[in-house]
């Protein structure tokens, strides 16, 4: 899937993540694509649940050799 940037958010424990994909959705455009690589599996339950609070959209997620992948498009 294509992203119009990359978030490399491997090896941070919870809030971390969220933090870190907060501070780069404000940089980005309405209807742009984040990709967020996460190695905490706690990072499911809360991208999908920050997301929908935020009025972004979950474009997919897939996991790769224990790096979760997230797609979240800009609302």
């Amino acid at each position: 899937m294509n992203a119009d940037k990359v978030l490399d958010a491997k090896g941070l424990a919870c809030p971390m993540p969220i933090v870190k994909t907060r501070k780069e959705m404000k940089d980005m455009e309405s209807g742009q694509v984040l990709e967020i690589l996460a190695t905490d599996k706690g990072a499911k339950a809360d991208m999908t649940a920050w997301a929908k609070s935020g009025g972004h959209e979950l474009l997919d997620i897939q996991e790769e050799g224990g790096v979760l992948k997230f797609w979240i498009k800009k609302g």
